[in-house]
């Protein structure tokens, strides 16, 4: 039987039709043919192969672990959804192959609705896997059970087997379309069944080599995706890999944040990614990335940060009591993404000529609810205004914007030891605040939102340019970090052994950065970092700030956060030693490389040296901060897609690692990441057409663009 033909026998995995299957009464369920090019690509990191396909209905991520603890999945924009095998840990690791890349399929369910998703051919170096467990579901519970927490009991199905044929099949929990996963060994071998409900996969005899044929599918509605053409500007860097990946993750509904755990929209990821890449995107990927966000917001103007969809809605507003309900759910915990979207609007609406000759028209469209996008964004606004007026009035840290009651996590640290313990973030006070108080200011200035602005919002909005500037000068000292030179070597002498690295010259000055945070009584979290970034891409910080920011931070490890494998977000050795195991290598927000930080270091540093007010020892200082954090993404480029990554020190040298390869790593990192994909705008200082990040051209002036939302009140 044709592999493709075969696959039709998805449809008929219960066990009163699975006999069916035979070549008597089975057609082919490749596609047929496409007028679309097929979006075909494949990434390997880490010991995992990535294989990504995308083509009119469907779009799908096929990947296979090569470990001690191997796994194959497949998982789909469409819905969130996903379908996935994990084996039970092997004796010695074992190499997987892609003998065949994706391709397309489709094929109805047993109630004749239509499923789609990819065949492939994979195969292993080993002669025997053992299936500990199959999983269809949407990916947040795939994600669950990859780290070992448990999943809801209803979304498990048991395989049919029959020959040298395993599959799972299911309805959502609804009754709608499910889910489909069905691997067949080629040329031969068994499936036998073993203790626990385990079944075994063993090669033909004098094989040491399994090969499968995986089919997987899904029911989940597709997306629309973002063509290639609607998607670039000309001038957009030529980098294959970063373009293949950010067209993967592009739709019209939303931008994806990641892949494979991350297949749908987070806010604070499509802000930041739209921010950075704005330069070399259409106006369509643009809007469609703001417009999600909009859509999304919460009745009071907080910016949702993940959605639950598919499966994952239906059993978590079952939980509420909401039976058979598949209306998204949305996470409004973080706080920085609140302040995120003024600013991130206001650069394209304002700021962009090609978002200004667009405005009026993109904040007058209407949503699926009939509410104007400009509407929206003037909830939003107020949202920003209400809150920061306290601290606007009596700046104090009893007044600054705090976690959410009962979150231990609000910013993109948003991992249980992320802040250190803290609740007030730097980022999201020294920064985003006051941005987003300018943008509104800007927004109210131009008089683009008088349409949606009644007079007591406009009245709420009208002195956010002096909150702002109060703000901008009353919060970040309250994060200052001082650092005797003598206490800094000491610090740094003591430290060193435990990341495993040497000390390094010792500091002979005073070190002065900004703190992580600072906890519940405003003492500050001493943990270097790396968020000075923001201040850089949204601010107008004076010299003597711009001094705190750059100088020691960008200093090698473990005195700064500067490696030779990238720049570190954070570096707790001026800090408690109690909080020095919660920042390790292995820790997800710990001393590790985050991709989208460093692009975000260089953007705001050019927008820094952009300035006419800076003093020339002010500028050098910039100017080569720039060329080291340029550097060390140079030395990183084969890693710089992926989420973020750690790195070893051996026989005196730094090597990058792929994060969640090691056994002590929290978590393991997407192969396939949103903002990973901004150095298709920022590129290297020295090859660029134009002088600063955001020209795309030669013919494009020094100056930085009219920037409304940073007018500066110093």
């Amino acid at each position: 039987m044709h592999r493709f033909a075969k696959s039709l026998c998805v449809a008929l995995v219960s066990a009163g039709l699975l006999a069916a299957c035979n070549d008597d009464d089975v057609k082919s369920t490749a596609t047929p043919p496409s007028s679309s090019t097929a979006l075909s690509f494949r990434m390997d990191t880490g010991g995992q192969i990535n294989a990504f396909f995308r083509q009119d209905q469907v779009a799908a991520h096929l990947l296979v672990r090569s470990s001690t603890k191997p796994r194959l999945l497949v998982v789909f924009p469409a819905g969130n959804s996903g379908t996935g095998v994990w084996f039970d840990d092997t004796a010695q690791p074992v190499n997987w192959n892609l003998d065949t890349p994706p391709s397309a399929l489709s094929a109805p369910d047993p109630h004749g609705r239509p499923l789609y998703g990819i065949g492939a051919d994979v195969s292993v170096d080993t002669d025997t896997l053992t299936i500990r467990q199959g999983l269809l579901s949407n990916v947040r519970f795939l994600r669950d059970f990859n780290g070992n927490a448990t999943i809801p009991q209803q979304i498990v199905t048991a395989p049919a087997v029959q020959g040298s044929t395993v599959q799972w099949q299911r309805d959502r929990v609804d009754g709608a379309p499910g889910y489909a996963l069905r691997i067949t060994l080629r040329d031969g071998g068994t499936i036998a069944s073993a203790a626990g409900g385990k079944l075994v996969l063993r090669a033909p005899a004098g094989s040491r080599t399994l090969k499968l044929h995986v089919d997987a599918l899904t029911g989940e509605m597709p997306l629309a995706p973002i063509t290639h053409a609607d998607l670039f500007a000309p001038s957009v860097n030529p980098d294959p890999v970063s373009q293949n990946v950010l067209e993967f993750l592009s739709f019209h509904d939303k931008l994806l944040a990641g892949s494979w755990q991350y297949d749908t929209y987070f806010g604070r990821d499509t802000l930041i990614s739209v921010r950075m890449l704005m330069p070399v995107l259409q106006p369509a990927a643009i809007e469609a990335g703001l417009s999600s966000v909009l859509s999304r917001l919460s009745d009071d103007g907080k910016v949702a940060h993940e959605e639950g969809i598919g499966e994952f809605a239906l059993i978590d507003n079952q939980k509420n009591g909401r039976s058979n309900d598949a209306s998204p759910t949305y996470d409004y915990k973080m706080i920085d993404s609140d302040y995120l979207l003024a600013p991130i609007a206001a650069a394209w609406l304002i700021d962009d000529p090609r978002g200004q000759a667009r405005a009026a028209e993109y904040l007058a469209q209407r949503g699926s609810d009939g509410r104007t996008n400009g509407s929206r964004l003037v909830v939003n606004l107020l949202h920003v205004a209400t809150t920061a007026q306290p601290f606007a009035q009596q700046p104090s840290v009893a007044n600054l914007i705090r976690l959410r009651p009962g979150e231990i996590v609000g910013n993109w640290r948003d991992s249980t030891d992320g802040l250190g313990g803290g609740v007030y973030p730097y980022d999201v006070n020294a920064v985003l605040v006051p941005a987003a108080l300018r943008a509104a200011n800007a927004f109210l200035a131009r008089g683009l939102l008088d349409p949606y602005l009644d007079a007591g919002q406009r009245a709420t909005l009208a002195n956010t340019a002096a909150e702002a500037a109060t703000w901008e000068q009353q919060a970040p000292p309250l994060f200052q970090v001082s650092v005797p030179a003598a206490q800094a070597a000491a610090d740094v002498a003591a430290y060193a052994p435990s990341a495993g690295v040497p000390a390094g010259a010792a500091p002979t000055a005073p070190l002065t950065f900004y703190a992580l945070s600072l906890d519940a009584q405003g003492n500050p979290i001493p943990v270097m970092n790396s968020d000075g970034g923001f201040a850089l891409l949204f601010g107008t910080p004076p010299d003597d700030e711009l001094q705190r920011i750059v100088a020691d931070v960008t200093r090698p490890f473990p005195t700064g956060l500067v490696t030779d494998v990238g720049m570190l977000i954070a570096n707790p050795a001026y800090a408690s030693q109690a909080l020095w195991p919660k920042f390790t290598s292995s820790a997800y927000h710990g001393t590790v490389i985050w991709s989208w930080q460093q692009a975000m270091w260089v953007a705001g540093l050019d927008r820094q040296l952009a300035r006419q007010d800076l003093s020339a020892a002010t500028r050098s200082l910039l100017s080569q901060a720039r060329q080291t954090v340029w550097q060390v993404i140079s030395n990183g480029r084969d890693m710089r897609t992926s989420e973020m990554w750690t790195w070893s020190y051996v026989n005196g040298q730094y090597q990058a690692d792929a994060f969640g390869t090691r056994s002590a790593d929290a978590t393991e990192a997407n192969a396939a990441q949103l903002w990973s994909t901004t150095y298709l705008a920022i590129r290297d200082p020295q090859l660029r057409a134009g002088k600063y990040w955001w020209q795309a051209s030669q013919s494009t002036p020094d100056t930085q663009p009219q920037r409304a939302t940073a007018v500066a009140s110093r």
